[in-house]
């Protein structure tokens, strides 16, 4: 299957066309993916208010002052539009296209950044997305559902080919209205990098972080809750 990528929801375009330059670690290095989340439940949003403006979307982001120290804001590289084949994973393929590359959430109501971490490669990023509960929740669960389903398979993205093993994994309790999280290890010539994605709706507004597996862990609670805060 062939298919055109765009931008992606769950951040994996990036992912794929990054690893040859920036993997670190040998394959099958396993990562901490013990999630440790702050005190307090977030403000929950209100499921019937409006759609968030992507403007509204942008001013609820991380920032580096919510992170803290040693996180640099990378500069959104323009969208790419490479060819992407899809081996091995009957899922994906059954979704089709702009399904397999998380194109079914391009709501036009989001807000997108993403942090280096100290010199390492270590990078996190969060998207939000603000829209119909039904619609979000519809989107990203069957993309989630097709890319755990196929424990491994193939990308061969701009001409390179990178094995991916997927994991489900179980999402933090108490968060949001619904949860979903796994974690991709992406491995090309002999050098693989762990990519954990965690994604929360809360009403109408769909919070995903992605990254080296410690930042995501340790920043996504705060990442919910000001995403959800109404003041």
């Amino acid at each position: 299957m062939r298919v055109r990528v765009a931008t992606t929801a769950l951040g994996i375009t990036a992912a794929l066309l990054a690893v040859p330059a920036c993997t670190s670690g040998a394959a099958g290095t396993k990562p901490d993916t013990t999630a440790s989340f702050p005190a307090g439940e977030p403000v929950r949003s209100d499921r019937n208010a409006a759609p968030l403006s992507s403007a509204i979307l942008e001013t609820r982001l991380l920032d580096e002052s919510d992170l803290g120290s040693g996180y640099a804001r990378k500069p959104e590289r323009p969208s790419q539009h490479d060819d992407v084949t899809v081996i091995g994973c009957r899922a994906l393929n059954e979704l089709g296209g702009e399904a397999a590359t998380g194109g079914t959430l391009a709501f036009p109501r989001k807000a997108k950044v993403t942090f280096t971490y100290g010199d390492s490669a270590s990078e996190i990023s969060e998207e939000l997305y603000s829209g119909s509960a039904d619609k979000l929740s519809d989107g990203i669960g069957r993309i989630f559902d097709a890319m755990t389903g196929c424990p491994s398979y193939q990308v061969v993205a701009g001409g390179t080919p990178i094995d991916i093993v997927s994991q489900k994994l179980t999402a933090p309790h108490g968060l949001g209205d619904e949860r979903w999280s796994q974690l991709l290890t992406f491995s090309v010539g002999g050098r693989s990098t762990v990519v954990k994605q965690t994604a929360i709706r809360d009403g109408g507004l769909l919070v995903i972080v992605s990254g080296s597996p410690a930042l995501v862990d340790r920043h996504l609670g705060k990442a919910l809750a000001k995403a959800t805060a109404t003041s």
